[in-house]
């Protein structure tokens, strides 16, 4: 065995002990969160975070926007989903979009709001896809488009999203039949895109 072969095998194990033990204080996190124990997730998530675990920076974030074991601080909650969002983290793009959808710790910017929802949706969050609808439907940050709205609601619905279920109804109220059977032929076409880039 080369020196070449050597040394790329023990870089991989050690590269696997490590990513097993993040995962482990991401889990042991995941376990005391439950538990409503937040001091000892914030222990478990923030070093993890820190280092660019994008599951544990958005759980800061949710933590900070709602105060679980901090003060709730909007500005934090932004600048933990931000970064966990920007490393693909589709949780994190869809609390994001929220923020800026309501307006929280920062401008309301339906526009932001609706570029933050879609790139979840294209993954296929639910509930992104279900926002990403509800802006299609009102208009909000993106022309209205019932079709575009029927569509991305109806991928939620097929994830048992509650409000896209109930959403479907309503919008058929507004469509021609020729108009839902567009969007349900384009939800049939429609493929999540992938984007996560680490965790």
């Amino acid at each position: 065995m080369s020196l070449l072969a050597i040394i790329l095998r023990l870089s991989m194990t050690f590269l696997l002990i490590g990513v097993g033990e993040a995962w482990a204080g991401y889990e042991e996190g995941e376990e005391a969160y439950l538990q409503e124990d937040f001091a000892t997730a914030l222990t478990e998530w923030r070093p993890l975070a820190e280092e660019g675990n994008a599951e544990a920076q958005n759980m800061l974030g949710y933590m900070y926007r709602y105060g679980q074991g901090v003060p709730q601080d909007f500005e934090q909650a932004r600048q933990w989903y931000r970064r966990a969002a920007d490393l693909g983290n589709a949780r994190a793009q869809n609390n994001l979009g929220a923020m800026y959808r309501q307006g929280l710790g920062v401008p309301q910017d339906y526009q932001e709001a609706f570029r933050w929802f879609l790139r979840a949706a294209e993954q296929g969050n639910g509930g992104a896809q279900n926002h990403v609808g509800l802006m299609y439907y009102k208009g909000e940050g993106v022309q209205q488009d019932l079709v575009q709205a029927y569509m991305w609601a109806f991928l939620a619905a097929g994830q048992g999203v509650d409000p896209a279920i109930q959403a479907l109804e309503f919008l058929a109220k507004d469509m021609t039949p020729d108009q839902i059977d567009q969007a349900k032929d384009l939800a049939g076409k429609w493929k999540p895109r992938g984007e996560e880039v680490a965790l």
